[in-house]
């Protein structure tokens, strides 16, 4: 029982932890597509109000509505050499990147 105990209080203060919103802006250093169904994206921001550890690292998967159309928009900013912002959901992967949900495109 206290170790069920434990484990509820862990998850409860991880969830806590886990901020959800937009970071600065700021120009996309690497775009990595991978064969492991995400991409990855280095982009030099200076607030990132996620609490996973990496705070310029960010992943989406393939398989999320919408993926693409995010994925464009970065192929888009590297090309065009354009500040990005992206939307943090809060969630944090294996390697500590922030999962995104959203970007935006400063001209």
């Amino acid at each position: 029982m206290k170790a069920l105990l434990l484990i509820v209080l862990t998850l409860l203060s991880y969830s806590a932890s886990a901020t959800s919103g937009w970071t600065t802006y700021g120009r996309v250093i690497e775009l990595v597509p991978t064969i492991h169904h995400r991409f990855k994206v280095n982009i030099d921001v200076k607030g990132n109000k996620s609490a996973c550890k990496e705070k310029q690292w960010f992943y989406q998967d393939y398989n999320v509505n919408d993926s693409r159309e995010m994925y464009l928009a970065l192929l888009e900013a590297v090309s065009s050499d354009k500040s990005i912002r992206v939307y943090v959901t809060g969630r944090c992967d294996i390697n500590e990147y922030s999962e995104i949900s959203e970007l935006g495109i400063r001209p």
